[in-house]
């Protein structure tokens, strides 16, 4: 029997997103809870994207950070044209970990740089010098601005472009009913879930397990006062999940703090 059989684990993940999760922690017996604390939205005004689109051949680099940019970004691509027509040749693609790879796949497009760590300071390690070089950076417009500053800094021409909005979310009556009447543990899958958990629910854990996807979501959690128990490598949903399982199949085993 798996150890998370019978665990109750909230997931924080927008409910259009959280499936993944939640059948993955739900195949090993435990019980996911949804408690959406945020939603993706449009952007008020694509005419930034639309002007970029326009003139794509002149990127050298386009980068990915989500599987959110690359959906918003198809979707104004097919609006400028037949969805299914490639990208300029000499464009070169990233994406920031393989669920981003994957949906870059899924419209026929393989990334030329897929980072060893799935974080943004990773895509600086390894793209090689971009002085000159014009970069197309479509991400959410609460994105950490640490790769377009890095990347500028090199004398790249940045264009960072919002492509949707991470909004908080209404809080789901059910999963906070749940959550009160105790969970064995928290996942957060972006430092956005944490923030509007902590508004939506405070920053009592109830002696619940807090357990995030990497080390950018861990910080802000601690930044906001949470104790972090779990930390994910590789910074996946898989990972997550592989990370709770060895957590809960060691008891005593060291924490993160």
């Amino acid at each position: 029997m798996s150890v998370l059989a019978g665990k109750r684990i909230l997931v924080t993940r927008p409910r259009a997103q959280a499936a993944g999760l939640s059948d993955r922690l739900a195949a090993l017996g435990a019980e996911p809870i949804l408690f959406p604390t945020i939603e993706i939205g449009p952007v008020d005004d694509y005419s930034a994207l639309d002007a970029a689109l326009s003139r794509l051949e002149r990127y050298h680099w386009l980068i990915f950070t989500s599987v959110n940019g690359v959906a918003a970004f198809w979707d104004r691509w097919g609006r400028a044209g037949p969805a299914d027509r490639p990208l300029p040749e000499e464009l070169q693609v990233a994406a920031i970990g393989p669920a981003t790879a994957a949906a870059l796949e899924r419209h026929g497009v393989r990334p030329a740089l897929i980072p060893d760590e799935y974080v943004a300071e990773a895509i600086l390690a390894q793209i090689g010098p971009v002085e000159g070089r014009w970069i197309l950076l479509p991400r959410a417009d609460l994105a950490r601005e640490v790769l377009a500053d890095e990347l500028g800094r090199r004398g790249a021409n940045v264009h960072e472009i919002a492509v949707y909005r991470t909004l908080p979310a209404a809080p789901d009556p059910a999963g906070l009913a749940a959550l009160r009447r105790g969970v064995d543990a928290l996942t957060f899958t972006s430092s956005s879930t944490v923030r509007n958990f902590v508004a939506l629910a405070g920053r009592a854990t109830g002696g619940a397990r807090v357990a995030c996807i990497g080390p950018i979501t861990a910080r802000t959690a601690r930044e906001l006062g949470l104790p972090v128990h779990i930390v994910a490598h590789p910074y996946t949903s898989e990972g997550l999940v592989a990370a709770l399982v060895e957590h809960f199949s060691t008891p005593g085993a060291p924490e993160e703090h």
